[in-house]
Parts: C-alpha cells; structure tokens; sequence
C-alpha cells in the first residue's frame, strides 16, 4: 500500500515537476533525487523546528543535505 502511494507522489511528481519543500510530506519528498526516508524526515523536522524555507538554498542547513545534494534537486524545488 505505501510502495502505490509513494508510485503515485512520483507520478504526479513528474507530472507538475516541482515539489514544494514548505508543504511536501515525507513521500512527496522522496521523489527528489538524493532523497531518501531519512533526508525527508530530517526535511520535516527541520521545518517544524525553523518555520517555512524562505529558499530552496536554505536546503543546506539540514542535516545530511549538503551543496552537490541540493543542486541535483533544485530543478525539481519549489518554496511556494
């Protein structure tokens, strides 16, 4: 049942191609390349603790994204 789910965010994912790091649940977000279980949670906690991204670039200061991470993803970001 999670494996469709996760299958349908990556189509729809795909389909409007941005994911928007201020409302995306962990599912959402382990369509982004580089992004796994982990990352997003580490995403969500990050947002819950700090508020809304004002950028995508704000994406380094979780923990586990570093530069080369977040320029894979940032074709695929959105903050609004």
């Amino acid at each position: 049942m999670v494996r469709i789910g996760v299958l349908l965010m990556l189509l729809v994912s795909f389909l409007f191609a941005l994911v928007n790091v201020n409302s995306a649940n962990s599912a959402q977000l382990q369509t982004l390349k580089g992004i796994g279980p982990g990352k997003a949670e580490e995403i969500l906690k990050y947002r819950k603790v700090h508020g809304v991204f004002k950028t995508v670039d704000e994406l380094v200061n979780v923990k586990g994204i570093g530069p080369k991470t977040l320029e894979k993803m940032k074709p695929q970001l959105s903050v609004r």
